[in-house]
């Protein structure tokens, strides 16, 4: 995976998060929105625990064997960790609460500003925080914004702006999770512990919504498929990209997921992208470039 670039981990991404969306679309029939998303996050730590182990990760040091020292998920790491799953979680419900009651291209538009704001506080230059202005515009195009306003269109706009503030948490403190533990650390016990915290917060308000999976075994079924191409799979990858890149190039990064989508449709599904999605397939590919040029002033710093 290290020798991935960094942009083909995220095409990898939003392929998989198209099939769980397509999987997702079958569920708001019969399951409240926001309990979708918890579920999303909820069943994903459940298999991202059972995998990892997370516990099981100790300080180097302190006697004989790999499990001699002190648990690592402890004090400030352990503080990090659960913010960031919080903050993941909320991102979910409140995109899934925002798309309820606005059409997808606006909410995804608004959603973005969380990516535009980190880049403009952390990059380092013209060029990151030029980058993700050009990614903006190009997600704005490739979502297809519609302007008109329903009644309901207030709440809609409070909740994107609410997932907004929330995706930037999850870049600033997903990168302090992937980065803590240094280089030989494992990102997905993060992941886990992560996610489990984001999951337990939320359940006490939407966990009654999912009792329809006790009686419906493909219902959960499902599920699982959900939480796994639009969950797991996809904030894996980007645990090992936070590793790899600035925050600010990180959020540029993030304008490949409408990107891919759109190439998506147009290869698989055989609809034609028009004038606007192709002027924004070229504004993200040219955001990615931009981006991506080596710097002339140095290496970039690990940590943001």
């Amino acid at each position: 995976m290290t020798r991935v670039p960094a942009p083909a981990l995220f095409v990898v991404s939003g392929l998989t998060q198209y099939v769980g969306a397509a999987v997702a679309v079958g569920l708001f029939a019969v399951l409240p929105a926001p309990t979708v998303a918890w579920l999303r996050v909820a069943v994903s730590a459940l298999l991202l625990v059972a995998w990892r182990r997370p516990w099981r990760e100790r300080e180097p040091g302190g006697g004989h064997g790999p499990a001699s020292g002190r648990p690592v998920w402890r004090g400030r790491r352990l503080g990090v960790a659960v913010a960031f799953g919080v903050a993941l979680a909320v991102m979910n419900v409140a995109f899934y609460v925002a798309i309820d009651h606005l059409p997808l291209g606006t909410a995804v538009a608004v959603e973005f500003l969380g990516p535009v704001a980190v880049a403009a506080l952390t990059g380092r230059g013209w060029r990151e925080r030029g980058a993700v202005v050009v990614a903006a515009g190009g997600v704005a195009l490739l979502a297809g914004v519609q302007l008109g306003a329903g009644p309901s269109a207030g709440v809609g706009l409070l909740a994107a702006l609410g997932s907004a503030a929330a995706w930037a948490a999850y870049i600033l403190l997903g990168r302090r999770v992937a980065l803590a533990g240094g280089p030989g650390s494992d990102a997905l016990a993060g992941l886990a512990v992560a996610m489990a915290a984001g999951g337990l917060v939320l359940a006490p308000v939407l966990a009654p919504g999912a009792a329809p999976l006790l009686a419906d075994g493909r219902l959960l079924g499902l599920v699982v498929v959900v939480a796994v191409c639009s969950s797991l799979v996809p904030y894996g990858l980007e645990q090992l990209v936070l590793r790899r890149v600035s925050a600010a190039t990180f959020a540029v990064l993030l304008a490949l997921l409408p990107a891919t989508a759109t190439v998506v449709g147009a290869v698989g599904l055989r609809q034609a992208p028009a004038l606007p999605e192709l002027v924004g397939l070229a504004l993200v590919s040219g955001a990615i470039l931009l981006a991506g040029r080596p710097r002339t002033a140095g290496p970039e710093v690990a940590a943001g």
